[in-house]
C-alpha cells in the first residue's frame, strides 16, 4: 500500500496501482539541536523527557483519537469489525463513542444520498475542532457503483473536507487501519496552528 503526497488529502492506493510507480522516499526528520539533546540526555537519567508542546500535543491527539461512526451502507459492517478483538483499534488509541460532541474523527461509509448530505454536514459541524474525516470505500470516496444515480452525491468531499481516502468496495477492516494510522501520522506532521 502506498502514501501519496496531495495537495491536502492522503490518498491510500492498492498495491496493483503502485505497480509502476517509484517506491516513495520516507519525509527526513528534523535535524536536532544539539542544545536540546544534551538537556535531554542529562536529563533522561533522572526521569526527565525534553520536549516541545507541539510535540506534546501532537502524541495526545494521535493517542486518543474518538472516532464516530457514520455508517450509511455495506462498508459500515467492516468498520465496525475494525474495533473488533481480532483488529482492536483501541490498541492504537482510537476507541469509538457515540456523540459527535465528544468526537474527532468520522468515518463516512457507504453511499451518500442527497437526502443524507446535510445530515453529514450538520454532524459534522457539531465535531470540536480538530476534526478529521476518514472516506471509507468507493461509494464514499465518488459515488461508486450508484455514481450515476441522481440521487447520489459523488464522493463525500463535496459535503465535508476529507482527510483520508480508503479505497475498495467495500475495504477489509486492514485497510481501514491503515487508513487510521495514515491520519495519526497525519496529524504528527501538522502543526497545531495550521488545522
Amino acid at each position: 500500500m502506498g502514501l501519496i503526497k496531495g495537495s491536502e488529502p492522503l490518498l491510500l492506493r492498492s498495491p496493483a496501482v503502485d505497480a509502476g510507480a517509484a517506491p516513495a522516499r520516507p519525509l527526513a526528520p528534523a535535524p536536532a539541536d544539539p542544545f536540546v539533546t544534551d538537556i535531554n540526555d542529562e536529563l533522561a537519567d533522572k526521569g526527565f523527557l525534553v520536549t516541545s508542546t507541539d510535540e506534546l500535543i501532537h502524541w495526545a491527539r494521535t493517542g486518543s483519537l474518538m472516532w464516530m461512526t457514520f455508517g450509511l451502507a455495506c462498508c459500515a459492517v467492516e468498520m465496525m469489525q475494525m474495533s473488533m478483538p481480532r483488529y482492536d483499534a483501541e490498541r492504537f488509541g482510537f476507541a469509538p463513542r457515540a456523540s459527535p460532541r465528544q468526537s474527532d474523527v468520522m468515518i463516512v461509509a457507504g453511499t451518500l444520498t442527497n437526502k443524507m448530505a446535510p445530515a453529514l454536514r450538520k454532524v459534522y459541524d457539531q465535531m470540536p475542532e480538530p476534526r478529521y474525516v476518514i472516506s471509507m470505500g468507493s461509494c464514499a470516496n465518488g459515488g461508486g457503483y450508484y455514481h450515476y444515480s441522481y440521487s447520489v452525491v459523488r464522493g463525500c468531499d463535496r459535503i465535508v473536507p476529507v482527510d483520508i481516502y480508503v479505497p475498495g468496495c467495500p475495504p477489509t477492516a486492514e485497510a481501514l487501519l491503515y487508513g487510521v494510522l495514515l491520519l495519526q501520522r497525519k496529524i504528527r506532521r501538522t502543526g497545531t496552528i495550521e488545522r
